[in-house]
């Protein structure tokens, strides 16, 4: 990868860091198919050998392919903001979201790397190693979805009209709140999907959902390289609050805001979030 103020990532890099995530996918899988052990980081979030192999994967993978880009992982965040500030571009991994669904085996699980220069995600792989589907998408040069040896478009669909068919909301399998029971309230007719991890977002990027209400804590890389999926076809996460889309690498947290995915912006869904804040 080039130096350039924008990079731009070609087929064959590209082609290289989805096999780079499948294959953090199957070191992932070798635990949960196995008797693992469940450790708890200081956070109180669960962790097990399979964020560690996926982590050690990835960051082996990209220090080969891209050695001048810094990484930043959810197993090695503990980097100051003093020497990420500096960063104009660098690698974002969450090598194992929903580490909580992995502990109930469920599946709904990922792998995401992601992209960012100057704070917006511009590139984003999301794996999910038991499902066999793989989403990625780059500014400017449209979302794709993997399942099966194929490989398809993806965007985002227009909001259904009043009447013809039910909104898609989905929200989080183990992290719901009040708020998202408020702004669903305020929505016209809707149907509800609860899944885990960056999935959610994918569900939005790929058409069949419609909005992803995120009114509870996560992190950056929780979210970048579903965010890069999102936007490269056609939606926006944006912070529930300003309605600003999310950037990363702006301060010394890396927790996000509260925030909502959406194909595009509409007032019914702009004013339910506004009512949810307010608590009117």
């Amino acid at each position: 990868m080039s130096n350039d103020a924008k990079s731009h990532i070609d087929a064959p890099l590209c082609e290289a860091l989805i096999e780079g995530a499948i294959e953090a996918g199957r070191a992932i899988l070798e635990v949960y198919r196995s008797d693992f052990q469940v450790e708890t980081k200081d956070d109180d979030s669960p962790l097990t050998q399979a964020d560690l192999a996926a982590h050690r994967a990835l960051v082996d993978m990209l220090e080969r392919l891209t050695p001048e880009v810094p990484v930043l992982s959810e197993e090695s965040g503990d980097i100051p903001y003093a020497q990420r500030r500096q960063w104009q571009r660098y690698w974002l991994l969450d090598p194992l979201d929903g580490t909580k669904e992995f502990i109930k085996r469920n599946g709904e699980f990922t792998v995401n790397v992601a992209l960012i220069e100057d704070g917006v995600p511009v590139f984003g792989i999301v794996h999910a190693p038991v499902l066999g589907i793989t989403w990625y998408g780059q500014q400017g040069e449209g979302a794709f979805k993997q399942q099966g040896g194929e490989t398809t478009p993806i965007q985002v669909r227009s909001l259904p009209e009043a009447g013809s068919e039910a909104w898609k909301i989905v929200g989080s399998r183990s992290h719901g709140s009040a708020q998202f029971e408020a702004f669903c309230e305020g929505l016209p007719a809707h149907e509800r999907v609860s899944m885990g991890s960056s999935l959610k977002l994918c569900l939005v990027a790929e058409g069949s959902a419609d909005l992803y209400p995120r009114l509870a804590p996560t992190s950056e890389w929780d979210t970048a390289a579903a965010q890069a999926v999102v936007t490269a076809a056609g939606g926006e996460v944006l912070n529930a609050e300003t309605l600003e889309p999310l950037r990363c690498n702006q301060q010394e947290s890396v927790l996000n805001p509260f925030f909502i995915v959406c194909g595009q912006r509409d007032e019914r869904w702009t004013d339910a979030l506004r009512t949810a804040f307010s608590g009117a």
